[in-house]
């Protein structure tokens, strides 16, 4: 074990065993968040493991790689490439850590082979709520291994992992499909699934019209390049708009390695662009050019957190089982009229208790939903509840990122509640929130979006810590 992590977990569990030791529930602080909502923190009331971000080891031969959990997406692309490995699943966001997508939820566009991000992961070593340090895996502590995955850290905290690396390739060959309804794309989606790709995910950007988009690890350029990472680049979901309808059916393009696993990072998918909306700033290409430092995820983040803005959008990411993604997605036509929408099939885990891709299905379809500005917060929360009753008559999930007003009974009628309250007693977790504690929205908080802006822009947004 690096020695270095050893100290520092060992000086973790002693703060954690303090917190037990007087029945006293704590939070995790990582420092950062990639969640919609408004996070505050108690400093007498909160561990941070912000620091437990080193990636450890990386072992060629087998194929893995040792990280500490707030490593963030891009930290372990860059130490994995060193040694041309790649993680099997990248979060499109740079800044998603390592922990945040175990114990959260995790996926990306080649979920559809391998699962969430968690199925990834040969074992983990957690911290659990009493001070004792644990390894959990298939064959050790099998039960809290399983359990871990979408616990959002009411389990134990994380502080080690072995992730399974597959071998990288310099670029990502792209094929763009048009298609002209939700059954066509939900068609085109299960068709390309059964093919021999790396990479699928969609984009609808209307009722009649969308693109999927299939991609190839490859050593070759045989397309013309394509770049999405520098600021002179369009927005990836800008460049896939304009092919739709196209007369070749099959456009295909080559995009770098790196460009493709974060394609998504700059402006948000599409998120951004609603931005320019808000402060009447013209949405042209030599505006976000002239923008692209504070159009990143992570600076949107900051600004979303610093503002309390994402109390006034739908920002939600459902998964359905496949054959009733149709009927949702014409429900969100009729009743919300937001585009674009993601489409991101998923393989279904039936292992893991607590994770939304864990459904009694043969596939599922992820659907990213995030819309624009509802200056009525009765309004946003009445739609919020309408997309969640909808989700359960369905048989779906929702990512816990997001906004969540279900009650107590409608959460838990998605998991195994039994199951969760027996395992927090094994593993003495029993003093720290619950999964509902964590995600449940339970407080407004005011909206100052200028303001927000301009600390965002000199570096001063910042978690909201109290004394």
């Amino acid at each position: 074990m690096n020695n270095r992590h050893k100290i520092k977990t060992a000086q973790l569990a002693q703060q954690i065993r303090k917190f037990y030791e007087v029945k006293k529930p704590f939070r995790i602080f990582h420092g950062s968040t990639n969640s919609t909502r408004i996070l505050s923190f108690r400093k007498s009331e909160m561990i941070d493991i912000s620091h437990f971000n080193e990636v450890i080891k990386v072992d060629r031969k087998s194929k893995t790689a040792i990280v500490e959990s707030n490593v963030p997406m891009d930290k372990l692309v860059g130490a994995t490439l060193k040694y041309g490995l790649l993680p099997p699943i990248v979060m499109e966001f740079p800044g998603i850590t390592v922990g945040g997508a175990i114990q959260g939820n995790g996926g990306e566009s080649s979920s559809f082979k391998w699962g969430a991000f968690n199925q990834t992961f040969n074992w983990y070593e957690l911290v659990l709520a009493n001070g004792e340090i644990v390894r959990a895996s298939p064959s050790e502590n099998a039960e809290l291994f399983y359990a871990v995955p979408g616990s959002a850290g009411t389990l134990g905290v994380l502080t080690r992992a072995e992730i399974q690396l597959v071998s990288a390739r310099k670029y990502v060959e792209l094929q763009y499909l048009p298609v002209n309804s939700f059954i066509e794309a939900k068609k085109k989606l299960e068709k390309q699934t059964s093919s021999q790709h790396d990479f699928i995910d969609g984009i609808m950007f209307s009722a009649t019209s969308g693109v999927i988009i299939v991609g190839n690890l490859t050593d070759t350029q045989r397309y013309p390049l394509q770049r999405f990472s520098r600021a002179q680049d369009e927005w990836y979901y800008l460049h896939v708009e304009k092919k739709q309808g196209l007369e070749v059916k099959h456009w295909r393009e080559t995009t770098p390695l790196k460009d493709y696993l974060f394609r998504y990072d700059r402006g948000a998918f599409w998120v951004g662009k609603f931005a320019f909306k808000i402060f009447d700033v013209p949405f042209t290409r030599k505006m976000r050019w002239l923008l692209d430092p504070i159009l990143h995820t992570r600076k949107l983040y900051q600004a979303l957190q610093e503002s309390g803005a994402s109390q006034q959008h739908i920002v939600q990411d459902l998964v359905l089982p496949a054959n009733k993604a149709v009927d949702f997605l014409k429900f969100s036509d009729r009743e919300l009229g937001t585009y674009p929408l993601w489409l991101c099939p998923m393989k279904v885990d039936t292992g893991a208790p607590f994770q939304l891709n864990n459904l009694p299905v043969k596939s599922i379809i992820n659907i990213g939903l995030w819309g624009d500005n509802i200056a009525d917060y009765d309004e946003f929360v009445r739609i919020n509840k309408r997309i969640e009753a909808k989700v359960l008559e369905l048989g779906g999930k929702k990512w816990s990122y997001a906004h969540s007003y279900f009650s107590e009974k409608e959460f838990w009628s998605m998991y195994d509640q039994k199951l969760y309250k027996r395992l927090r007693q094994k593993y003495h977790a029993t003093t720290l929130p619950t999964i509902y504690d964590k995600i449940t929205v339970k407080k407004r908080y005011p909206i100052e979006r200028r303001k927000a802006v301009l600390k965002t822009i000199f570096g001063l947004a910042k978690l909201k810590i109290e004394k």
